[in-house]
């Protein structure tokens, strides 16, 4: 029979750090990419259950943000491919996706809106980039492509988006 041991309170100190320093960049994500704040809420929790199981195991070869990035964006990808997900629809709420940089960066309701239309290679690229301010490496580590890969997808991205704002469909490009 295996013993079960507590958690260690150097374990417990960071994971509560983590939480503290991370959980609304999380939240905010998690909401935009499955336009649904109660499911965000989930997959937040869930991103940090997952990282404090897997906190010994992280080796530091990215920045923690990083590493929380990558297992929210997993966790958010295997709920979006539930059935349940899938069969029924969603709408997030402008208030559900507060941008904290929204007056510095002046980002308005309509190009949030339009972001978020964005086929989801595209949505993820110029979220991180623009939105969690990485740059295209730390995205690559994250989407676990090579930094080519994200040039390619910004530039897709920001095409797109730009006809999106400008009154086009854009989305018959992608």
């Amino acid at each position: 029979m295996e013993v079960v041991k507590g958690p260690d309170s150097r374990e417990e100190e960071r994971i509560s750090r983590l939480i503290k320093t991370y959980e609304k960049d999380l939240l905010r994500l998690c909401c935009v990419m499955l336009k649904d704040a109660a499911m965000a809420e989930d997959a937040v929790q869930e991103t940090f259950i997952k990282a404090y199981r897997n906190l010994r195991a992280f080796r530091g070869d990215s920045s923690e943000k990083t590493w929380l990035i990558r297992i929210a964006i997993n966790v958010c990808k295997d709920m979006r491919r539930t059935a349940w997900f899938r069969n029924i629809g969603r709408m997030v709420s402008m208030n559900d996706v507060e941008l904290a940089q929204k007056q510095e960066l002046d980002v308005s309701s309509a190009l949030i809106g339009e972001i978020m239309r964005l086929p989801e290679k595209s949505k993820e690229v110029i979220l991180l980039h623009y939105y969690e301010g990485l740059n295209q490496s730390e995205i690559a580590g994250i989407l676990r492509v090579s930094s080519a890969t994200v040039h390619r997808r910004l530039i897709k991205a920001r095409a797109l988006l730009k006809e999106l704002l400008e009154g086009g469909n854009g989305l018959e490009a992608g």
